[in-house]
């Protein structure tokens, strides 16, 4: 069981963790499938937003799901492989990039002002790169486990909703080795643009991605090993976060393609490990559609965002506020005097 005090030291203890997973709240969820038909609408007329409702309840364990106290919770960490040249942006940016958040400069700043939702930064060991995956494993066993935990720590009592977003230059380079040591296929299908590479620095970053999942394929066993051998301190903070509101009954909002692969290695070990997840939006990089396809989710908008920071997730809080608003405060037929359906 997840203790908060006693944080998991290894990666087999967080393996033990995937494996005594808490299920939704089936008797909030009942409630919720029991005074659903009794609203003044026509039956299923609002669609997904129904579906949000329910979801909310079964996660949050209440027949009366709230989305006041959303939190964006932007991880930042730093990556080795940036020094074979994948990304249009030095790892410097890193902290600039933290700063302005921390300075209220950034877009996420301004779309969690926008949608009433909490804001915070947790830098991830950001002065230490991970080591390049290029060349060797990112993290090793307790390093993986170490940031995975500390992820842990972000999720709080009396959260309603957990939205994971990321800064750290060169980590589509990892969603896409991510996705492809997972999921196969060529290491083209998986491996995009990010932050705005030419075509030389494209076919670059591809070779890269390939080139690491065939170094450490003997060393992939299941999704942590993944996420050690080519993840990033952000990324494992990502995961960490979402087992532990998974034990905290708070449901949890995926980002873009950054979060989506941090969520992904869970999927592997366990499939219902996401369950507790919905996937806020589609990025503009081409590997997240076939992400999120994998992952048996569809995305709640499609903006063609491709920023990461949790910004494009942020934007689809006020969906599921609506849906909680709406079962909470609709009027049933009797109540309001309308007939209802015989």
């Amino acid at each position: 069981m997840f203790n908060p005090k006693h944080p998991p030291q290894n990666l087999d203890e967080i393996r033990a963790l995937l494996a005594d997973l808490p299920s939704a709240d089936s008797e909030a969820q009942a409630a919720v499938l029991q005074r659903e038909p009794t609203l003044t609408k026509p039956a299923g007329s609002l669609g997904r937003l129904e579906d949000f409702s329910l979801w909310l309840a079964g996660w949050q364990g209440t027949s009366r799901p709230n989305m006041s106290r959303p939190r964006v919770t932007v991880f930042a960490g730093s990556h080795g492989v940036v020094a074979q040249g994948v990304s249009a942006f030095p790892a410097t940016v890193n902290q600039q990039m933290v700063e302005n958040f921390i300075n209220g400069g950034a877009a996420i700043n301004q779309i969690c002002k926008s949608v009433d939702a909490e804001l915070r930064v947790m830098e991830v060991a950001l002065e230490i790169p991970t080591n390049d995956f290029s060349q060797e494993p990112a993290m090793d066993d307790e390093g993986c486990a170490e940031a995975m935990a500390f992820g842990m720590s972000a999720i709080e009592k009396g959260l309603d909703l957990f939205v994971p977003g990321e800064m750290g230059i060169g980590n589509t380079s990892s969603a896409a080795a991510i996705a492809h040591a997972l999921y196969g296929g060529e290491a083209a299908h998986w491996t995009g643009r990010g932050t705005g590479i030419d075509d030389e620095t494209l076919i670059r970053k591809t070779r890269v991605v390939g080139d690491a999942i065939i170094l450490h394929k003997n060393q992939m066993h299941d999704g942590l090993d993944v996420l050690r051998c080519v993840g990033g301190r952000e990324i494992a903070a990502m995961a960490g976060a979402i087992i532990a509101a998974r034990f905290a009954r708070v449901p949890v909002l995926l980002d873009g393609y950054v979060s989506c692969a941090a969520a992904a290695v869970l999927a592997a070990i366990r499939p219902d490990a996401l369950d507790h997840c919905l996937v806020g939006h589609v990025s503009a990089e081409p590997g997240h559609s076939r992400l999120i396809e994998k992952l048996g989710k569809k995305a709640l908008i499609d903006f063609g965002m491709r920023l990461g920071e949790g910004s494009g997730a942020a934007l689809a809080i006020p969906l599921l506020r609506a849906a909680a608003e709406c079962h909470n405060n609709m009027a049933t037929f009797d109540k309001a005097g309308v007939d209802g359906k015989d």
